[in-house]
């Protein structure tokens, strides 16, 4: 099975909400474990890579395609 790719900076939606109510988080910390901050509340939480790749169901927004977009302007 193919690994999930994500990076730094990526906004990607969990499989469960965070109990403030949303769903998008964004990558904070990347390391063995990933630290990943809520959009809506601002709360960050430090989880395990093997968890967080478990529970992150797709990649919402990509921080390399943010910056590629503001490069062409």
């Amino acid at each position: 099975m193919e690994r999930k790719q994500f990076q730094l900076g990526d906004i990607v939606q969990m499989k469960k909400n965070h109990p403030c109510g949303s769903n998008e988080m964004e990558i904070i910390r990347m390391g063995m474990d990933i630290r990943i901050k809520c959009v809506g509340c601002k709360h960050s939480v430090l989880i395990p890579r093997t968890k967080f790749e478990k529970n992150m169901k797709k990649v919402l927004r990509s921080a390399a395609s943010e910056t590629e977009a503001t490069d062409n302007e």
